[in-house]
């Protein structure tokens, strides 16, 4: 299982734009099209689109 990283500015931004507290998740995959994240505490992972 990879390992997130703390969101950056943009990210956050992206995250709460979804209704998400960025303070919760963290950034495992981020590419043009999708943002893959995952719970700090429940290992819990989702998958938003950016189109």
């Amino acid at each position: 299982m990879k390992h997130g990283k703390r969101p950056r500015v943009k990210q956050k931004i992206f995250i709460e734009s979804h209704k998400l507290d960025p303070d919760n998740w963290l950034v495992v995959k981020d590419t043009p099209d999708i943002m893959e994240i995952v719970n700090r505490k429940s290992s819990r992972r989702k998958i938003l689109n950016k189109k």
